[in-house]
């Protein structure tokens, strides 16, 4: 039985795809819950139609992902800490950090999580920090950290 799946669904597809299931659990479980419809014509049609928007917007969400690379690549971000005399903070940087100063400093909103740090930052001096926008794309932030 062909299908049209309207939500992704693990071990059988993603969202838009055509699908060939069997019979049971295409008509008992994916179409009773909602997760699919029926693949006629009709809705074959309307799939591809859905699946040509969904390219769209995941080729317009990843040119901005490049964009926001390119920035990340051209701007520099200073942090002010507390330090020692030999330069070691008093604390340290961590992406969390870093995301709350792209935000306030340079107006830039970047998830924490999305910030590759190999460890906190404890020193004073140039870094240059991995930010992944979206898959394979990776910009590459310069953050000077300064005493106080």
């Amino acid at each position: 039985m062909k299908v049209v799946l309207l939500k992704n669904v693990a071990n059988v597809g993603k969202e838009g795809e055509i699908v060939n299931v069997k019979n049971g659990y295409g008509n008992n479980f994916l179409i009773k819950k909602g997760l699919a419809v029926k693949g006629t014509k009709e809705n074959i049609e309307k799939a591809k139609i859905h699946q040509a928007e969904l390219a769209k917007q995941r080729e317009e969400a990843r040119q901005a992902a490049i964009d926001l690379a390119k920035k990340l690549d051209e701007s520099q971000l200073v942090i002010k800490e507390r330090a020692a005399d030999d330069g070691v903070l008093f604390g340290s940087v961590t992406n969390k950090n870093i995301a709350e100063h792209l935000e306030q400093d340079l107006g830039l909103t970047v998830d924490k999580r999305k910030i590759e740090m190999p460890e906190a930052i404890r020193n004073v001096g140039h870094f240059t920090i991995k930010i992944k926008t979206a898959p394979g794309v990776i910009g590459k932030l310069t953050v000077i950290v300064t005493e106080k």
